[in-house]
């Protein structure tokens, strides 16, 4: 009997597994073919393979109530208005920043969108297949959501809609400003539509509301089942389409190539191109706060615990003390460079020769004053995008004629990641990366140990990370696989193998960097997928990820200056 069960549970695994290859395939497919209508024959294995696979971020999608949290982790990486578009165009950095059109970008995912007309939205693809990857299943869950509203409305094949949509309807048509009672009134008929409570709705209602749109639940629950009742009765179906130039372009490293060029010409300019280099994948204030915080804040500020302060330099309330610490790393060699290639990833360059170590959290002193290291800071990238951008960094410069190699000394990756066992704000730390729907596998002596964290304050799990094909593609058989597996897979998350393909290229394959470069990979878990209630779509750290985001990066600035 307990076989028959192993046996039921692996065969669900496996069924997710293959779902996961056939919407990755069918993605490519519909990519090369240049359109299709997401609804329609051609989004039908897409369609299937999401509700087969059910993912835990998108929650109850296989069920007839609609999915809210969901519905919130999607449209906060939409463009704003995406739900009245029927024609979605996908397109290359094609000049739209030079022309009238106002720029929207979502507000959980940077990325350039343009509103061209009343139909139709344009979103400028400019980090990889791995994006393309991630609004098409967005996009795929936004419409099969849409559809659950138009079958919940629709009374008969004429189009006649039930009372509910028509008192929705008329709330989302009104010119003026809703009172409290009219608001409830419309949540109700909302509700009944949605298959939700009125308790749910009211809840969900202020974290959909925008300052130019505080009713935006009912205007994107109305314009998802007009469109849906469009295309049922009228056939009037949605469009995505990919632009000519992202099809040519694609894949061709052209965003990650200008991103790097213009980086080692600003090393070269300020005469860094040849000093030891120290490259951190991060955010664009740890490093910065943990050199320079301690020593720029004074009075009140400074009797604090360095964690409290790290947690007041993290709410973006406290401007005027983030900008003092700016203003400190500035004045003491700090270059930054604010991207301009498209790859939405921007740059710290510090010049440790020109930092006071004195009032820091480092006291080596002579150590970096004699090895004049440089920490080359670089923001998160997005999946595939972390090959294109380190590939074409760890790359010879030609420099009058000459081609010169950058001295690279060592390479760490901190990162967010969801955990297998575990909570929010519980580190990782993985001696290996297995890309998931391939054999690929990058196993890497990690620089980092548990050893290292252990009182720290933070729990710390060590073992194999599984690099994934998209965060909001996995769901709970699938993970236990990997967890419960010889695998040992402790976490997930979107980057690892593609810094490590390019690490290894460039120093086994290639030449081009150290054969001996140090590696350091940690991650600090966002969520814990296999909770529910805990996915990505719960929402955010706050300031549970505060500690460990500084536990890991003084850690990796310890070991750069001890080295």
């Amino acid at each position: 009997m307990s076989t028959m069960k192993k046996i039921d549970k692996r065969t669900r695994a496996q069924e997710s597994s293959s779902a996961i290859e056939r919407m990755y395939i069918t993605m490519r497919h519909l990519f090369n073919r240049g359109f299709y209508k997401p609804m329609g024959v051609s989004g039908e294995t897409l369609r299937e393979a999401l509700l087969l696979l059910r993912p835990e971020i998108y929650g109850s999608i296989g069920e007839e109530k609609a999915e809210l949290e969901g519905l919130l982790y999607v449209v906060d990486r939409l463009p704003q208005g995406i739900e009245e578009c029927t024609f979605i165009n996908l397109t290359s950095d094609e000049g739209y920043a030079n022309s009238h059109f106002k720029a929207i970008i979502p507000p959980k995912r940077r990325r350039n969108c343009y509103r061209i007309d009343d139909e139709q939205m344009n979103i400028e693809i400019t980090r990889g297949r791995s994006e393309i990857y991630d609004i098409l299943t967005h996009l795929t869950f936004l419409f099969v959501e849409s559809h659950k509203i138009s079958k919940r409305v629709i009374i008969d094949e004429e189009g006649t809609t039930v009372r509910d949509w028509q008192k929705l309807e008329n709330a989302v048509s009104s010119t003026k400003k809703l009172t409290q009672k009219e608001r409830e009134i419309a949540i109700t008929h909302t509700a009944n539509i949605l298959g939700r409570t009125f308790n749910e709705l009211t809840e969900a209602y202020p974290k959909f509301a925008t300052d130019t749109q505080p009713e935006r639940l009912l205007h994107i629950v109305y314009w998802l089942g007009k469109l849906a009742i469009e295309e049922t009765i009228n056939n009037n179906k949605r469009t995505i389409t990919f632009s000519p130039v992202l099809r040519e372009r694609l894949g061709h490293h052209i965003h990650g190539e200008m991103w790097a060029d213009t980086i080692k010409s600003v090393l070269h300019k300020n005469g860094l191109l040849e000093r030891p280099i120290h490259i951190i994948s991060a955010n664009m204030h740890s490093v910065m706060n943990s050199l320079f915080a301690k020593g720029t804040l004074k009075g009140a500020d400074a009797k604090k615990d360095i964690f409290e302060t790290y947690e007041s330099l993290s709410d973006s309330k406290n401007s005027a003390l983030r900008n003092k610490v700016e203003k400190s790393a500035l004045q003491s060699g700090m270059i930054p460079i604010k991207d301009s290639s498209g790859t939405n990833i921007d740059v710290q360059i510090f010049d440790t020769d020109k930092i006071d170590f004195s009032n820091s959290e480092f006291k080596y002193l002579e150590e970096v004053k004699e090895n004049k290291v440089v920490i080359f800071v670089m923001d998160y990238a997005f999946g595939e995008q972390a090959y294109e951008t380190l590939d074409e960094f760890l790359k010879p410069i030609k420099v009058n004629g000459k081609n010169v190699h950058l001295d690279v000394k060592s390479i760490s990756i901190m990162g967010k990641a969801g955990i297998l066992e575990g909570g929010k704000g519980d580190v990782m730390i993985p001696n290996a990366h297995i890309f998931e729907g391939t054999a690929d596998n990058y196993p890497f002596k990690n620089e980092l140990s548990k050893d290292d964290l252990l009182d720290c304050g933070v729990s710390v799990y060590e073992g194999t990370m599984v690099t994934v094909l998209g965060t909001s593609l996995q769901n709970k058989e699938i993970l236990k696989f990997f967890k419960n597996s010889t695998w040992n897979v402790i976490g997930l998350e979107m980057e690892g193998a593609h810094y490590q393909k390019a690490i290894q290229a460039a120093s086994r394959v290639r030449g081009t960097i150290n054969k001996d470069v140090k590696v350091r990979y940690a991650y600090y878990a966002s969520d814990n997928p296999l909770e529910t209630g805990s996915t990505l779509a719960s929402g955010g750290l706050g300031t549970s990820g505060v500690k460990p985001t500084y536990v890991i990066t003084k850690k990796i600035l310890e070991q750069i200056f001890n080295s």
